[in-house]
């Protein structure tokens, strides 16, 4: 009888020891962020979904609930284009995320700038500018090491028993 298999792997390293110098200036990079607590895990969320990163889609929909955000938006943040549960600003910084996590495929086109810095004030648009970016810092480097969730531990030890 075959065996069923996942493609999970542990972790691949701690990236926190083995670079920590990098690691703590990402997380103050992250922790300097000004940014409305609801958009920027609209945000966080938002690109990790793109970029498939199952630690930070764990981690920032558990902040965004802590943040306030309803079951309803979490769940619909990934068809947010489709959906009317997002504001115009809410919209704009989302087209925003798309775009500059998806950067290799058109970059970031100007409707969408356009639109951007007409919802947000140019200190606004820097500090979301700057999350973007953390997040998808972070995205590339939980993906690439395998970083592992303290939310999903024990549900990979129960799925690999």
């Amino acid at each position: 009888m075959n065996q069923i298999t996942h493609p999970f792997e542990r972790p691949r390293m701690r990236i926190a020891t083995a670079a920590p110098a990098p690691h703590r200036a990402l997380v103050a990079l992250s922790k300097s962020v000004e940014l409305d607590s609801t958009l920027r895990e609209l945000v966080n969320l938002r690109a990790s979904i793109v970029n498939g990163c199952a630690y930070c889609i764990d981690t920032h929909t558990k902040e965004a609930r802590r943040a306030g955000e309803s079951e309803q938006r979490l769940y619909a943040l990934a068809a947010w284009r489709d959906s009317p549960l997002f504001s115009d600003r809410e919209r704009a910084a989302l087209a925003l995320t798309d775009a500059i996590t998806l950067i290799s495929d058109e970059h970031v086109p100007r409707a969408v700038w356009d639109e951007a810095a007409a919802q947000f004030s140019d200190e606004e648009l820097g500090q979301l500018l700057w999350a973007i970016t953390a997040m998808n810092a972070w995205n590339r480097i939980a993906i690439a090491t395998r970083m592992e969730s303290p939310y999903q531990r024990p549900l990979m030890q129960a799925a690999s028993s």
